[in-house]
């Protein structure tokens, strides 16, 4: 542990902006009492400044090297995503193997890598809570290494300048509700800095439907889509799927379209995907989370009533979610209603699988919007959004101390 270099980065203005006294009064005293040398301390002074800060050291440094990071998911996605590019690029191939070993002290807004590793049930833990990552590092504790989620945006085909954007996240990407609420979350930052931002999103957004196709890709081993049965308890091959031709057919609108990666839970409580804990994948793969409009036994069109009437059915979804993710066992009665009982249709649609592409229709233009791991990107008219579970090759990537 001593030998590997190690990099300090704070983001001073994440979550609430006490990232930089927190180090002060307590991660700094701690290294010092481990007596462990830090090669380099910096704070970000801009978007995307932490990629750079990691770039530059990785070149300094040659081979694996220690981050120990104070922020939110945010910036570990700016990090993620500056030496992704860097490997796109195939150059600097002394970063492209890299290891680096993360030690993640969360400052940020929502923190969900951490609040998924470390478990807890409240946004007021006190500071030693705050330290866990850093104590299993000074105590030479094991590292898990990151499965990233990466999506590739591409023009349609018929554009003369086709230029594909990735985006790799290790967390969670999102389409539909989910990334409306992180886009218009931005413009609520200043004068509602916690989570309450999203939830105002939310209420602004929830009778949005959002019309698209999606293609459910299968994992590669099982070789089919796998979807959340509350009867057996488990997952089981989803009745579109088998090994013959795995793919599975979605078509909207959607209400809620969401993958994870590494996490179950994107707030304290929040376990949007809880089964990632419940049922540890046994390879990589992706958890979806989907509510689609038609599946309610009393849908007959889209209207604007329609709309209206489901939004308190969207909220329910999102209320169980909370209610240590017992989102996942709610059905329809034959009349509409939700319940945690009886054998009628889910309510969501609970899928594993290696990945999905989401290709929009044309004219929604809230379909376009893409989220990864906070991060708000627009599908191009025509284009499509299509996302894969992976894991860097050899010793390479991204691991965490827990």
């Amino acid at each position: 542990m001593a030998s590997s270099p190690l990099l300090v980065i704070y983001n001073p203005v994440c979550g609430n902006g006490t990232a930089e006294a927190f180090f002060h009064e307590h991660v700094f005293p701690r290294l010092e009492q481990a007596h462990l040398q830090v090669t380099q301390k910096m704070s970000t002074g801009a978007a995307g400044h932490a990629g750079t800060i990691v770039i530059e050291f990785l070149e300094r440094y040659k081979g694996n090297v220690t981050v120990i990071l104070g922020s939110g998911d945010g910036t570990l996605h700016e990090i993620i995503n500056a030496l992704s590019l860097v490997a796109l690029k195939g150059v600097r191939e002394n970063i492209v193997s890299s290891s680096i070993r993360v030690v993640l002290v969360p400052c940020g807004t929502a923190n969900a890598l951490y609040y998924s590793l470390f478990k807890s049930t409240s946004m007021h833990e006190g500071p030693s809570y705050k330290l866990k990552s850093l104590d299993a590092f000074i105590k030479g504790s094991n590292v898990v290494p990151l499965t990233l989620a990466i999506t590739t945006l591409s023009s349609p085909p018929s554009s003369k300048q086709s230029c594909s954007k990735v985006a790799v996240s290790a967390v969670v990407t999102s389409t539909a509700l989910h990334a409306s609420i992180l886009h218009d979350s931005e413009s609520l930052r200043k004068e509602v800095p916690d989570i309450e931002r999203f939830k105002i999103a939310a209420r602004n957004n929830i009778t949005q439907w959002y019309s698209s196709h999606v293609k459910l890709l299968p994992t590669p081993s099982t070789r089919v889509v796998e979807i959340y049965d509350p009867d057996q308890k488990t997952f089981v091959t989803h009745e579109d799927s088998d090994d013959h031709c795995g793919i599975v057919d979605v078509y909207g609108p959607f209400a809620y379209f969401l993958s994870t990666v590494n996490v179950d839970r994107l707030e304290p409580t929040f376990r949007i995907t809880p089964l990632v804990s419940e049922f540890v994948p046994s390879e990589v793969s992706l958890d979806i989370v989907m509510v689609r409009p038609h599946r309610d036994p009393t849908f007959v069109m889209d209207t604007i009533e329609a709309r209206n009437a489901f939004a308190e059915k969207s909220i329910a979804v999102l209320n169980a979610a909370y209610q240590d993710g017992d989102h996942i066992n709610l059905r329809y009665t034959d009349d509409g209603k939700i319940t945690s009982e009886g054998s009628g249709p889910t309510v969501v649609e609970y899928i594993r699988c290696g990945g999905w592409e989401w290709i929009p229709d044309d004219v929604d233009e809230k379909a376009h919007l893409l989220c990864s791991d906070g991060a708000i990107f627009s599908i191009e008219t025509g284009g499509r959004a299509a996302c894969r579970a992976a894991v860097p090759a050899d010793s390479a990537g991204f691991l965490v101390y827990v």
